[in-house]
């Protein structure tokens, strides 16, 4: 084993397991929603996702190429939102859910979308969803 993926600690030994990616409030405009209103004109919605994978390799070597490129499954997330339309949350949760999940090194991930001032007296509503691969250990 690599002495790198092994943290020391006083007690016992730990290996380290996976690196935890998390997106915090991304927010963008897209239209979403089934009434007349909420078809023609944009509304908010904030992002958030975990991404889980191991990174083993990417900490071994400090090499980008080794390391899960978060920024290119953001861009893919923006561009998905902004050219989009959806009428229920969950739509838009699965579908963001997918780009996350899709690239082979990603052993679990979730994502929660917030869409602010949905309800009267309530800061926003969200959909969470979340998935993993089978044997990524």
């Amino acid at each position: 084993m690599n002495p790198v993926s092994r943290i020391q600690s006083p007690a016992s030994p730990a290996t380290i397991s996976e690196a935890r990616i998390n997106i915090s409030n991304l927010r963008l405009r897209t239209y979403i929603g089934f009434n007349p209103e909420e078809k023609t004109k944009q509304q908010d919605v904030i992002v958030n996702a975990e991404i889980c994978y191991r990174a083993d390799p990417a900490f071994a070597s400090d090499d980008e190429a080794d390391a899960l490129n978060y920024k290119s499954i953001t861009k893919r997330m923006i561009q998905h939102i902004e050219n989009g339309r959806f009428q229920l949350l969950e739509k838009l949760t699965a579908d963001l859910l997918a780009i996350a999940s899709e690239p082979e090194q990603v052993s679990f991930a979730e994502v929660r979308v917030d869409k602010p001032h949905a309800l009267r007296f309530a800061d926003s509503v969200s959909v969470t969803l979340s998935a993993s691969r089978r044997g990524s250990n």
